[in-house]
């Protein structure tokens, strides 16, 4: 969040012609790692018959955000760097932000990597409601959660975050994008003032408000969740034992669906906090150019992880993954 004219940082990652090329690479894998692991659940996904439910499609529209961050956001800091390190000059764009020329890449890809990342959090809280309903409503489950619903959240998900993710332009002429030097990625900054004022911090402030506030209804009901399946694991023997047959408790896939959900729920969290910790040092009038970059590209490998988890948590994926 810094102004475009400012000279460039030496970053822990890029201070050395090593750094720099093992930062690139680290960035190619990602793209490499995002795109097959998400083309392969979409696969799963599409493929299979099993999958084909409201938590098959929520599975898809997190895979489709998490491309989107391998094929449009990620690329664009590759080519970034390896033109600063092929010229040893940056490109010009990056000596700008999006108000001081015509057309800027940042105007593209910045609202890309948020409102995909305000995708991500929506719909692994959906996937938490989801999951919820059928632990602890197991009943209501098949007439409260049906896939036409969960397309038309999907779609109010996406138009609602990419609306959210352009909005500091739209509300705010202090606010721009800039190629920043120090998370080596597309970030919001301010346009031609000095500091940053009240009104403009506070529309920025929206971005981890939002996000932690669907973060933490996800972490309460994930916690609720797994409690009551903690009481219907303490229940169960005794259903054994006594011989008594019962279709009100959660099924066995329900239950592993949920700790998979609720696994998800930790690992987005654990990626986000970082950023989160930026905006507010940002705000106290800390620069933390190393840390930036560390919080930003712990977000973006985030877009990986998820393919991991179904593999390690879901037989059924693993299987028709394999």
């Amino acid at each position: 969040m810094l102004d475009g004219a400012e000279p460039a940082h030496c970053t822990v990652c890029c201070c050395t012609r090593v750094n720099k090329i093992l930062m690139v690479l680290f960035m190619v894998m990602l793209i490499f790692a995002t795109l097959f692991g998400n083309l392969v659940t979409l696969a799963v996904v599409v493929g299979t018959k099993h999958f084909h439910t409201s938590q098959g499609y929520l599975k898809a529209s997190l895979a489709v955000a998490d491309l989107a961050v391998g094929i449009f956001v990620v690329p664009l800091s590759v080519y970034a760097e390896v033109y600063i390190m092929v010229a040893e000059s940056a490109p010009e764009w990056t000596s700008y932000n999006s108000q001081s020329v015509s057309f800027h890449p940042c105007n593209i890809i910045g609202p890309i990597f948020a409102g995909c990342t305000f995708v991500s959090i929506t719909t692994i809280f959906l996937l938490t409601i989801e999951r919820s309903i059928a632990v602890l409503r197991p009943l209501h489950k098949d007439s409260f959660i049906t896939r036409k619903r969960t397309t038309i959240l999907i779609l109010i998900s996406w138009v609602g975050s990419f609306i959210l993710a352009v909005s500091p332009m739209v509300f705010s002429s202090e606010i721009a994008l800039e190629y920043n030097s120090c998370s080596r990625m597309c970030n919001y900054a301010l346009g031609t003032i000095g500091e940053f004022p009240s009104q403009a911090w506070n529309i920025l402030l929206l971005f981890p408000a939002f996000d932690f506030t669907l973060l933490g209804g996800t972490v309460v009901i994930n916690i609720i969740s797994l409690s009551s399946i903690r009481q219907h694991s303490k229940h169960r023997k005794t259903l054994a034992e006594t011989e008594i047959q019962t279709t009100s408790n959660p099924t066995f896939s329900d239950i592993k669906a949920a700790k998979t959900i609720g696994t998800l729920t930790v690992a987005f969290t654990a990626s986000f906090t970082p950023i989160a910790v930026f905006v507010v040092g940002n705000v106290l009038g800390n620069e933390w150019c190393n840390f930036s970059f560390f919080a930003f590209w712990i977000l973006a490998t985030n877009s990986c992880w998820n393919v991991i988890i179904y593999s390690v948590r879901d037989q059924k994926f693993r299987l028709r993954a394999h």
